[in-house]
């Protein structure tokens, strides 16, 4: 630990800490547009493991469509996000949302998440995130870590002010 205030960690869910963690490359699509603006436009399609690669890789060129292996990125579950999990597991299709930029022509895979919330603070942040389905390896991770760590919030009776125990209403009083 440090003795800096700005320094911040996240506790570790227990002794399978190791166990929150999946390693998943993103498989971006670049199909050519009739623009005359814009050559082409990126797509994230899939995610797939990708041991080793350290630069984006071609996988498939046809009809002036690629398809671009990007390098793994780490998915790290956390406890304070199994709501966002568990919305994202009760959606029809669970997904994987992809955090990605584009500069020029330098596309960019900068994060990967499993959380509903988390992909929507970086939309209301303004970055590009775009959702690809979820590997079907990573559902039952995934489902087991939000049951376990997921607890609906419960809705307490709303208590009454004060001033309004024990007040009878009348129609005379309007």
């Amino acid at each position: 630990m440090t003795d800096d205030p700005t320094f911040i960690t996240r506790p570790a869910d227990g002794p399978a800490a190791a166990d929150r963690v999946r390693r998943g490359g993103v498989v971006m699509g670049r199909r050519p547009l009739a623009s005359r603006w814009q050559s082409h436009a990126w797509t994230p399609l899939r995610v797939e493991v990708a041991p080793g690669l350290t630069t984006p890789a071609l996988l498939h060129a046809s009809g002036g469509t690629e398809e671009w292996l990007y390098p793994e990125l780490e998915v790290e579950l956390f406890r304070d996000e199994a709501e966002g999990y568990y919305l994202n597991l009760s959606a029809p299709a669970p997904v994987v949302f992809v955090h990605w930029s584009q500069e020029e022509s330098v596309v960019s895979v900068l994060r990967l998440t499993l959380s509903y919330h988390q992909a929507a603070r970086f939309m209301d942040g303004g970055m590009q995130v775009d959702p690809v389905p979820l590997p079907a390896a990573w559902l039952q991770w995934l489902s087991d870590f939000t049951r376990t760590h997921y607890r609906p919030e419960t809705r307490q009776p709303r208590a009454r002010p004060p001033s309004f125990r024990g007040a009878r209403r009348t129609a005379r009083d309007g």
